[in-house]
């Protein structure tokens, strides 16, 4: 039976969320699969990916073929890698000692990479939200201006109007 490591989509329309899963190339896309591997929420940023690594293995041990997407999330976990990896001790050519010796390095690397990246994000949301903030302090400070010019003019003209009253009531009297 020809097995493939692939998504299947759950969530609603337009929030798309998807299951990693192991299931008969045969069978429909969101149909019967043999064995649900992880998670994978593309809508979060950076996406959130949850992955059984030891089960994703197994089943690249056993001839699943993962499809592109799919590939690329086993890749972003490290799960190729050790997969390459247990290859080695297979071969002779690592222990297994040195082999997950490896694969936690990488992991460490690739935890700092996406916490940096969180970091990032976080950082410029709150020079954006600054941004804003500033840009309406800056507005609001025009209109508080434009409105005591207004009410200077105003006052201007009422006084204007009573000096010229006055002028008109003395000329009259005399």
């Amino acid at each position: 039976m020809p097995v493939k490591i692939r998504l299947q989509r759950h969530g609603k329309k337009g929030k798309p969320f998807y299951w990693v899963v192991a299931a008969d190339s045969r069978a429909k896309r969101d149909g019967k699969f043999l064995e649900k591997i992880g998670t994978y929420n593309p809508v979060s940023n950076p996406a959130q990916i949850e992955l059984n690594v030891d089960a994703a293995v197994k089943w690249l041990k056993n001839g699943a073929q993962p499809t592109e997407t799919a590939r690329r999330i086993l890749s972003y976990k490290g799960v190729l890698l050790k997969y390459h990896l247990l290859g080695g001790v297979a071969k002779g050519a690592l222990t297994m000692e040195q082999a997950e010796a490896k694969f936690n390095a990488w992991l460490e690397e690739k935890a700092g990479k996406i916490s940096s990246k969180e970091e990032k994000l976080a950082k410029d949301k709150a020079s954006a939200k600054a941004n804003a903030l500033a840009a309406e302090k800056e507005v609001n400070e025009k209109r508080k201006n434009a409105a005591a010019a207004k009410a200077v003019e105003a006052t201007e003209e009422v006084a204007d109007a009573e000096v010229a009253a006055n002028e008109e009531n003395n000329e009259t009297e005399a």
